[in-house]
């Protein structure tokens, strides 16, 4: 027989390749990309979450060594920035309203005694009208429960209810 006389059909080529079902690799490569983005969404959070208290722990140190202010308004600096943070990290709420007893208490919630109601904390409720500015040692024992106070906040929030303004 010759090559002409055959009887041979045209060349059948395959379909082409379809684009989906990706393949294995490009799933691979799809999760890798979200778990880069779900990583450096978290890495983000995580670098600017509570800059509030970090900012805040920082200005702490510069109102206790701050030479040319006196030890009332030190205390005067301490009590706004406290009041600014409060209202920082506590934005939903009514912090800013606060005053007397109802602010000393939501100082509280964050530690675990209540130095700000009863101990040397009582002092921010009516550092305006204080006639005589504390001494240095009061003033230190103020610093440090402050410092714990932000150090406090700077962890995870528990769950705390904030206290609501009492109607007059």
């Amino acid at each position: 027989m010759t090559p002409t006389q055959l009887q041979l059909k045209g060349l059948h080529l395959p379909e082409a390749i379809s684009w989906w079902p990706p393949a294995l690799g490009w799933w691979l490569v799809a999760l890798a990309a979200a778990g880069t983005l779900a990583l450096l969404y978290w890495l983000y959070k995580r670098l600017t979450r509570k800059t509030a208290v970090k900012t805040a722990q920082k200005l702490l140190l510069a109102i206790r060594q701050h030479p040319d202010w006196d030890n009332a308004q030190k205390l005067q600096e301490l009590s706004a920035l406290l009041r600014r943070v409060a209202i920082s990290i506590a934005p939903n709420t009514n912090v800013a309203s606060l005053t007397g007893d109802t602010w000393l208490h939501f100082l509280d919630q964050a530690l675990a005694n209540s130095a700000f109601s009863t101990g040397i904390g009582a002092c921010l409720a009516d550092a305006p009208y204080r006639p005589i500015a504390l001494s240095d040692a009061e003033m230190a024992q103020l610093f440090s429960l402050c410092e714990a106070w932000l150090k406090q906040c700077a962890r995870p929030a528990r769950n705390t209810p904030i206290p609501q303004k009492t109607p007059l």
